[in-house]
């Protein structure tokens, strides 16, 4: 069950929203969409789902064009929340499942035990304008997963969750691919898809950027990133040849350097002058990444 798209570019009059995407997106695992805002990860999950028709490009599942056929074995949460407000959540929920091809019983059954996991039992017969929107989050994951898809797409999943909620959620997301559904989601956390995504795509102005395995595209990065705390000044640090870039913290400093060969002089430096308490070499960040290659500060 292989996602593929392939030349898939989108235009809306003389702008071009996503420009000539390739990818593939691996059966039963997570994969990562990046961007910052107009990027083109929406519109590309929007032609995904079959709601927008590609420019140019063609977009398969399993070999096959996804379309109204497909629409149970999919399920999608979108940025956007789409909850109606004065209805009930179980009514919600049921009559969602049912466009889905599930029927009341199934999907009030699959309900009980999405709320029990999320410790909401209670909401069953709120309003759905009752509740607070970090619940109403919870609600619509519930209504894109009932029908337990083999196709999840999550657009920012987790906006707008304090810390508990967000590991709630994550940890369901996590249940979900083990079990064997193909997820693609979009963040702008980047330390959700270093933590859960094996291979992502980075999205800049409609074009990817950066595409493939998150090991290998830190690998092919080169820069690594050094920390080092010590009990005395540690600012000769950042003009040794070979630091990129340097950031003074109350510790210490931390440094991007162009390789080990740099943290190979930098210890030769520190030795000597004093105690080091910390010194740690790293694989940069998938945020260092970002801002090296979409070239903007990123929050």
């Amino acid at each position: 069950m292989v996602l593929k798209l392939e030349n898939v570019t989108k235009k809306f009059g003389n702008f071009t929203a996503v420009n000539n995407l390739n990818i593939s997106i691996p059966e039963k695992e997570m994969f990562g969409f990046l961007g910052a805002n107009g990027a083109g990860k929406t519109t590309t999950f929007r032609m995904i789902l079959g709601i927008l028709d590609p420019t140019e490009g063609n977009i398969t599942w399993n070999g096959k064009k996804i379309d109204y056929s497909t629409s149970p074995y999919i399920g999608y949460l979108p940025e956007e929340r789409g909850l109606y407000p004065k209805v009930k959540v179980n009514e919600q929920i049921a009559y969602l499942a049912k466009l889905r091809g599930m029927d009341k019983k199934e999907a009030l059954k699959e309900l009980d035990y999405w709320l029990e996991r999320f410790k909401v039992p209670e909401y069953a017969n709120k309003k759905v304008q009752e509740l607070s929107k970090g619940n109403q989050q919870k609600i619509q994951f519930i209504a894109s997963v009932i029908h337990k898809p083999k196709l999840l797409i999550l657009d920012e999943p987790f906006s707008g969750l304090d810390p508990v909620n967000v590991e709630m959620l994550k940890s369901a997301v996590i249940d979900l691919k083990n079990n064997g559904t193909s997820i693609v989601f979009s963040s702008h956390r980047m330390e959700h898809v270093e933590e859960l995504c094996e291979h992502l795509c980075i999205m800049h102005k409609g074009s990817p950027v950066v595409h493939g395995s998150l090991r290998e595209i830190k690998r092919s990065f080169g820069k690594k990133n050094l920390i080092v705390h010590a009990d005395f000044d540690v600012t000769f640090l950042k003009d040794i040849p070979g630091v990129v870039k340097s950031k003074m913290t109350t510790e210490g400093i931390q440094l991007q350097i162009e390789g080990e060969y740099v943290a190979e002089k930098i210890f030769k430096e520190l030795s000597g002058k004093g105690f080091v308490r910390k010194f740690a070499l790293e694989e940069p960040s998938l945020n260092d990444i970002f801002i090296e290659k979409v070239g903007a500060e990123y929050e």
